[in-house]
């Protein structure tokens, strides 16, 4: 399939174009044949007047010079051929050029006084030929047919070496042509290109819409685009403003269920309900704080972020070591500092954390981060030298929609998370054996 817009146009202009001359040679061979025709029509008629001026009557008997005014029909081998005949159809007269031709042909003296025909011969040859009826000549009574014919293989020569050149002519055309509608196409698609580099500007947040220095054509499309994209910002605003006042119109009713739990487990005979409430608003919370999480790390309709890997994977490493400096944990970052994630920089703190936390908290004492950059697709590697995920397990919790929180009350919900910002990017999250002997996470994402 065809994805260029200049190219499909242009192969459309191309094929009516040619449509166009294969539909218009025809007619102008027809226009050039006719012309033709009417020009061997006038040279034959010259040609039998010339023979008309040079012929004579004398003592009723039709005399011809020995050389006449044309010095073509002096030469044998000029090709111009002329005949005379009389009234009953005999030859009183031949050029020079017809000595050594046959030509089966009786003219019909009919009063219709001149005619042009093509003939053909018995051997396959035809001939154009111009017959002129003579009644009166040098004032004096006569009956002639005066005939000049000429070889059509003459006129198909011409015929085709017009038609050669017509195909020269209108294969030059079209080459030209397709040049200029090739410059005119490139010329006019200039502005969908400057409208394409905007939208790359703006899916990178290099800028913050479409500028309106474009075709009038475009304008109601670059408006329609920053309406929405202006549209999309003040909602992820109020969305962002509504979950923050969610969360704090939630957690403070939980706080004070805390304290009221709190007070019952001072109670004996109120700790065991005590402990149930605990656990409840736990579980509360952490839904809470996913539900929330989920809905913030969505990624935006038309921006594309690129964030840098390296840094982010340094400050979480920076912290999670502090939180585990127990562990003395042996961080292995693979990662290039030019490399980038098209993640916007709060989902991969998110995603990262997550993970990175996850496998601090299983490893042994080794995490390693790998990042593979290959045509068309990046991966992303978190490994642990931890117990690993068993194989049983693992299709159950990368399955859409499953939450581990949900298997393990009071456990936490990262998996759950990241499985979430994955799938909001498009992106493909599988687990596998680490060969540093624990659980190895992979994220695919497919660039475009």
């Amino acid at each position: 399939m065809i994805r260029s817009l200049r190219v499909r146009l242009m192969l459309a202009a191309a094929v009516l174009a040619l449509l166009f001359m294969l539909a218009l040679l025809p007619a102008l061979q027809k226009a050039f044949s006719l012309a033709l025709q009417e020009s061997i029509e006038q040279r034959l008629a010259s040609d039998v007047t010339t023979l008309i001026s040079a012929a004579r009557i004398e003592h009723d008997q039709l005399q011809m010079p020995e050389l006449l005014p044309d010095e073509r029909y002096n030469l044998p081998y000029t090709g111009l051929l002329g005949y005379i005949f009389d009234r009953d159809g005999n030859l009183v007269w031949r050029s020079r050029a017809t000595a050594d031709r046959h030509i089966n042909y009786r003219p019909r003296y009919d009063g219709r006084g001149n005619e042009f025909a093509r003939i053909h011969q018995e051997d396959g040859e035809e001939f154009f030929v111009y017959d002129v009826e003579i009644k009166l000549l040098g004032g004096q009574s006569a009956a002639y047919s005066i005939v000049a014919l000429q070889p059509v293989s003459e006129y198909k020569a011409t015929l085709s070496g017009l038609r050669e050149k017509l195909y020269l002519g209108f294969g030059a055309a079209l080459l030209a042509l397709l040049t200029l509608l090739w410059a005119g196409l490139t010329w006019g698609l200039r502005s969908l290109r400057r409208l394409s580099i905007e939208l790359d500007e703006v899916e990178s947040g290099a800028r913050d819409g479409l500028s309106g220095e474009h075709p009038r054509e475009l304008l109601r499309l670059t408006r329609s685009l920053n309406r929405l994209l202006r549209s999309e910002r003040e909602q992820r605003a109020r969305y962002r403003d509504s979950l923050g006042d969610l969360a704090h119109s939630l957690k403070t009713p939980l706080a004070v269920l805390q304290g009221v739990g709190e007070s019952m487990q001072q109670r004996d005979g109120e700790r065991e309900q005590a402990r149930v409430l605990q656990s409840q608003i736990e579980r509360m919370s952490q839904q809470i704080d996913y539900q929330l999480q989920r809905a913030s790390m969505r990624k935006s309709g038309l921006v594309r972020h690129s964030v840098p890997l390296l840094p982010v994977l340094q400050s979480l490493c920076s912290t999670l070591a502090k939180v585990y400096r127990d562990k003395q944990v042996d961080v292995d970052l693979q990662v290039s500092e030019q490399s980038r994630v098209p993640m916007e920089r709060g989902a991969l703190l998110e995603l990262l954390g997550n993970l990175l936390e996850n496998a601090y908290r299983l490893s042994l004492g080794q995490v390693r981060v790998v990042l593979q950059d290959e045509p068309g697709v990046l991966t992303l590697w978190v490994e642990d030298d931890g117990p690993g995920v068993p194989v049983d397990q693992r299709e159950r919790i990368l399955e859409r929609g499953e939450r581990l929180d949900r298997q393990h009350p009071g456990q936490g919900i990262g998996l759950a998370v990241v499985k979430d910002i994955v799938d909001s990017y498009d992106a493909e999250l599988s687990l596998q054996d680490s060969p540093l002997g624990g659980a190895a996470f992979r994220i695919t994402f497919r660039l475009d």
